[in-house]
């Protein structure tokens, strides 16, 4: 599941006094990418013709952190948290780690994956049909846990508390990356069309923080419409001094 948020002038900022409970929250985002078709065009939300940037910009971030590269990260087993049909488990994490596990709430997402994946779905070990809130991830099994275009469909609460149990789920020196749609001022905006969030980078941050984790990198996406908020990388990394006594 992804959410690329343009820039206009529908979403507005609402109080929390105004923002609906967490049940309709969840299941009017549920019922939204139930009515869209399991295709790329429809994961990005028309934006189709910016995936190879896309994913080209993630593997130029994501490759000085590889264990092969000098960096922390074993490219053994990977998490794509909101993973749609695959897009990202396909074209950046499959053709570098053994395995992936898949994590989407869309059940018919989930149906398509293995079909869209291809030949190499045969490494996706487990494909989690589940929203995020709902989501406990393995202890220490994972090596990078991705996530893109699904954070607004958390509350912060329950982002924070996803951050957390992601913390439990890192193998030895594994890295947490979050990319997603931000603002640059202001407060968070709410998008009515599919119940998300689009937080401003330090509210983004914030909840980042206050989960325990600590931000190693952050890096904006080049190359992507200028009509698309801006898009960030953030390496996240649960600080073990250890790893710096040596």
């Amino acid at each position: 599941m992804f959410t690329i948020t343009l820039n206009m002038a529908e979403e507005i900022p609402r109080t929390n006094a105004e923002i609906k409970s967490d049940d309709a929250f969840y299941s009017d985002a549920k019922d939204y990418w139930a009515n869209v078709t399991p295709t790329i065009d429809g994961m990005l939300g028309g934006f189709a013709k910016i995936s190879p940037t896309d994913i080209n910009g993630s593997k130029i971030f994501l490759r000085p952190f590889l264990k092969i590269t000098g960096g922390t990260v074993i490219a053994k087993h990977a998490l794509d948290c909101g993973a749609g049909i695959g897009r990202v488990t396909k074209r950046l994490l499959l053709p570098i780690f053994e395995t992936v596990d898949m994590v989407e709430q869309d059940k018919h997402f989930c149906d398509n994956a293995r079909d869209f994946i291809g030949q190499d779905s045969k490494r996706v070990e487990n494909i989690f049909c589940m929203g995020l809130q709902d989501f406990t991830p393995k202890e220490e099994k994972y090596n990078l846990i991705w996530t893109q275009w699904v954070l607004g469909h958390l509350e912060d609460n329950h982002l924070i508390s996803f951050f957390q149990r992601c913390k439990k789920g890192l193998a030895e020196g594994g890295v947490i990356i979050v990319k997603e749609n931000v603002l640059e001022v202001g407060k968070k905006m709410f998008d009515e069309c599919d119940s998300s969030y689009t937080r401003t980078r330090e509210e983004l941050k914030s909840c980042i923080t206050k989960a325990g984790l600590t931000i190693l990198a952050e890096q904006k996406q080049k190359d992507f419409p200028k009509d698309l908020y801006p898009v960030y990388f953030f390496f996240l990394f649960f600080f073990l001094m250890q790893l710096y006594d040596e």
